[in-house]
């Protein structure tokens, strides 16, 4: 059934009540999860981050990434998570955080699984949030300032121009190869460069950890190799290339696209 979120309400979803679990069913398919500057740090011990530019509008996003391939996720396998931390916005389902009229508002998915007359209930009898939903709401406030700051973060990177395009050569197992492009990251050099004046206003801003992290999160793609022992079509090897990739023979150019 396909996602519908809805603005949340009180008097129509008095009754309704969800299982507080993490829906992993519905990112069996996802090879991209949006993630936000405040988890980069958790994010870089278990997956790699990276930034893409959306085709259409140019915005450049940061995602973690869960396969190498479009539609697989690696990290969800035997039916539990292969890591030790699950992207926010992954976390936050079945409920989001968005524009609702001159404000945000908390939307729920309406099909969502997780609603049952065997979950815990939203909203009193009195109408007022249940423990359950303030935590959910709590935690939907977070992660939209984190989004905020993160929007902040990249505007940073692109105006000292720190981000390089870099690409992902694979080698299977099976003798194929292929090569990811689209993928960008922050180059070390040009950081390190940077005058001091930006460094401390980066530093002050909080965001020269956040490049740290992200560069050390790409440390993870071996994480992904090891993943893919699991999958019907195991990794042997994994090279970075800086500035792009030169064509191969025989490999396939793919860009990722965000989690929807």
């Amino acid at each position: 059934m396909a996602i519908n979120y809805i603005p949340l309400d009180k008097d129509k979803h008095s009754a309704v009540k969800i299982i507080p679990k993490v829906n992993f069913d519905l990112v069996n398919n996802t090879h991209l999860a949006a993630a936000t500057i405040r988890e980069f740090a958790q994010l870089s011990g278990s997956m790699p981050v990276v930034f893409i530019e959306d085709p259409k509008t140019k915005n450049i996003h940061s995602v973690a990434m869960l396969g190498l391939e479009s539609g697989q996720n690696l990290y969800y396998a035997e039916e539990r998570w292969q890591g030790p931390h699950v992207p926010l916005n992954i976390q936050r389902y079945p409920f989001d955080i968005r524009p609702d009229g001159d404000k945000l508002g908390v939307f729920i998915d309406e099909n969502s699984d997780l609603i049952s007359e065997e979950g815990q209930a939203l909203f009193t009898e009195t109408g007022e949030p249940t423990e359950l939903l303030k935590n959910r709401q709590q935690f939907l406030g977070d992660l939209a300032n984190s989004e905020v700051q993160n929007q902040r973060f990249i505007k940073q990177l692109v105006e000292n121009e720190l981000l390089e395009e870099i690409s992902i050569r694979i080698s299977y197992v099976s003798g194929q190869v292929r090569n990811v492009t689209g993928i960008l990251a922050i180059d070390e050099r040009k950081l390190v460069a940077l005058d001091d004046d930006k460094i401390l206003a980066m530093h002050k801003a909080g965001f020269l950890g956040a490049c740290y992290s992200t560069m050390l999160s790409l440390g993870q793609l071996n994480r992904l190799v090891e993943l893919s022992n699991k999958s019907d079509n195991p990794v042997q090897s994994i090279q970075i290339r800086q500035g792009g990739a030169e064509e191969t023979a025989g490999a396939a150019n793919e860009a990722p696209a965000p989690q929807a």
